[in-house]
């Protein structure tokens, strides 16, 4: 088989993995309570929340995933927006102790935010699920280690306030919290 085929196969096989939440998500209000649900109802003790974890790890380690960037801030599309998706994007990045480009989510995000030690985090989050309504920015950052976060956008829209700042900018995109 051929890496793009074993790519395709990969991300349809991360697809079906994140079905249940993407059914979740797509269809309700990007808030605090759709937080708390998905911390609920695939928390990161469980067993989605682990698979997840687990299917970065390795797509990170081997390449599949295709991330961008220097150690400190790498990033990717995973999966592009479509029907299959529900709308949604998913893409994956990693932070070691870095804050990232400043940016807006013109439909919201929704985070799952995967820590490589206790003391780990994203935004202040903790390993498990942050939501970002619609129109919500930040500088995102990731202490605490390495902490690697997957993502949803609605039809893929993220809004960089720095037009040169992207996934694939590496560490030259954030320059700290304002």
């Amino acid at each position: 088989m051929d890496p793009s085929e074993a790519g395709a196969e990969k991300r349809k096989a991360l697809r079906d993995l994140l079905e249940p939440v993407m059914a979740e998500i797509a269809e309700t209000e990007w808030n605090e309570a759709l937080a708390a649900r998905l911390n609920a109802r695939f928390g990161p003790d469980g067993d989605l929340f682990r698979a997840l974890e687990a299917r970065c790890d390795e797509g990170i380690e081997t390449g599949w995933m295709g991330l961008q960037g220097e150690e400190v801030r790498k990033g990717a599309r995973v999966i592009e927006p479509g029907p299959e998706t529900r709308g949604l994007s998913v893409d994956v990045v990693q932070l070691i102790d870095f804050t990232g480009p400043h940016h807006r989510h013109p439909k919201g995000e929704v985070c799952a935010v995967m820590t490589e030690r206790p003391d780990g985090r994203f935004d202040g989050q903790p390993r498990g699920w942050a939501v970002y309504p619609p129109g919500s920015e930040h500088w995102p950052a990731g202490t605490g280690g390495r902490v690697r976060i997957l993502f949803f956008l609605p039809d893929g829209k993220i809004e960089y306030t720095d037009r040169k700042a992207s996934l694939a900018s590496g560490a030259k995109g954030g320059v700290g919290r304002g």
